[in-house]
């Protein structure tokens, strides 16, 4: 198993957003303050050039208030204009270098918009420092397939809604992990096997599992053999976790 993780990680969802706002400094220190093992949140690109960190395309829902919204796409907006924007106790967008120099822990990070592949490749070849605990995920392949051209180094990781995904993936998962050079598969629960997550390990992947939101989602995932579940309450997937390996032990 790739040594960036613990046996199972707990993973910080966009932080710890059920206890903080969503995708903001705070959200990722109480995270890590907490104890989270890895952290994950999202990538786009701004207008002028900049890579932040937010899920959706616009400012709409996580803004505080009606000043915020009704914007337009993030990626029409200056970073200066993004900023601007309360989304959340005073919080602003936060730049992913502002997240490289806010945390410690491992980091997977989602690209949302594949225009902001080449602005990632940028920060992360003048940050080596940082290198060995980023891992760039999607849902998407082509975000994937371009970060393996533009920074070949740095780990990837493919999300899928379930298993096989047909629909999303005609030709295959597996062929996709391939194509991509990707090293874990980050999987939602639907048609998720203990066989399935065995023969993922065999092949040198990594599992992840997503969302979890509950100790039998952790007990789940340990029997099946997952590296890690996505919580959106660190203090519970902590504690959940905690229970699950004291009951595994007796």
């Amino acid at each position: 198993m790739n040594a960036r993780i613990t046996p199972y990680a707990v993973v910080g969802h966009r932080g710890a957003m059920a206890l903080a706002p969503e995708n903001t400094l705070p959200s990722f220190r109480l995270a890590e303050q907490i104890g989270v093992h890895e952290l994950e949140f999202d990538v786009r690109l701004t207008a002028d050039g900049i890579a932040i960190v937010l899920h959706d395309a616009t400012l709409d829902r996580t803004a505080a208030d009606e000043s915020g919204r009704g914007l337009g796409p993030v990626a029409d907006l200056t970073y200066k204009q993004i900023r601007a924007v309360d989304v959340g106790d005073g919080n602003h967008v936060p730049t992913f270098e502002e997240v490289l120099d806010a945390t410690t822990v491992s980091l997977q990070v989602e690209i949302k918009a594949g225009e902001v592949a080449e602005q990632l490749a940028h920060v992360v070849s003048a940050r080596p420092a940082d290198a060995e605990r980023i891992r760039f995920t999607s849902f998407q392949p082509e975000a994937l397939r371009r970060m393996r051209e533009l920074a070949p180094d740095i780990s990837r990781g493919l999300i899928t809604m379930g298993y096989p995904d047909r629909e999303r993936h005609p030709g295959g998962i597996e062929a996709v992990l391939a194509e991509t050079g990707a090293s874990a598969f980050y999987c939602g629960w639907d048609g998720l096997t203990e066989e399935l997550v065995s023969r993922m390990h065999d092949a040198g992947y990594e599992m992840g599992a997503w969302p979890v939101r509950s100790v039998d989602d952790v007990r789940r995932g340990l029997e099946l053999g997952f590296n890690g579940g996505t919580v959106d309450d660190p203090r519970a997937g902590c504690d959940w976790l905690a229970q699950a390996i004291a009951e595994a032990a007796h």
